[in-house]
C-alpha cells in the first residue's frame, strides 16, 4: 500500500523542514524569533497539508490541503530570502533552503493540477 511519503512532492517538503530546523537551530536571533517561528510552522505547514490531505482518501479535500500547502510552501520561501535580506542568516546558508523550498513548491502546484483534473 502506497503512503503519502511516496509522494515526491511531500518527500521535497520533508526535506525543506528538515533544512529548516537545522538552518533555525544554527542561526537563531531573539530579535528576529517571529520569523524563524513563522518558517518553521510555515515549513510544517506544506509536509503536513499533503500528509492530511493524502490521508482522507477524497480528492475534494486533498485539494483543499494541497492549495493550503502551496500557500505555505510560497510563505517558506518568502521567509527563507527575508532572512537572507535582512542578514539575519548568511546568503549560502540560504541558498540551498530556498532552491528545494522552490522545488517542493513546483511539486505541489503540479500535484495540484493533477488531482484538479481528476
Amino acid at each position: 500500500m502506497q503512503t503519502h511519503k511516496t509522494l515526491l512532492a511531500w518527500q521535497r517538503a520533508h526535506a525543506v523542514v528538515l533544512q529548516v530546523l537545522e538552518l533555525c537551530r544554527k542561526h537563531w536571533q531573539p530579535s528576529a524569533s517571529a520569523v524563524f517561528n513563522q518558517l518553521q510552522r510555515a515549513a510544517l505547514s506544506v509536509q503536513l497539508n499533503i500528509a492530511e490531505g493524502y490521508a482522507v482518501r477524497s480528492s475534494r479535500r486533498f485539494r483543499n490541503h494541497l492549495v493550503i500547502a502551496y500557500g505555505s510552501a510560497v510563505e517558506t520561501s518568502d521567509l527563507l530570502e527575508l532572512l537572507e535580506e535582512s542578514q539575519l542568516v548568511p546568503g549560502d546558508v540560504v541558498a540551498k533552503a530556498v532552491a528545494t523550498a522552490r522545488e517542493s513548491q513546483a511539486l505541489v502546484m503540479g500535484l495540484l493540477k493533477k488531482v484538479r483534473r481528476e
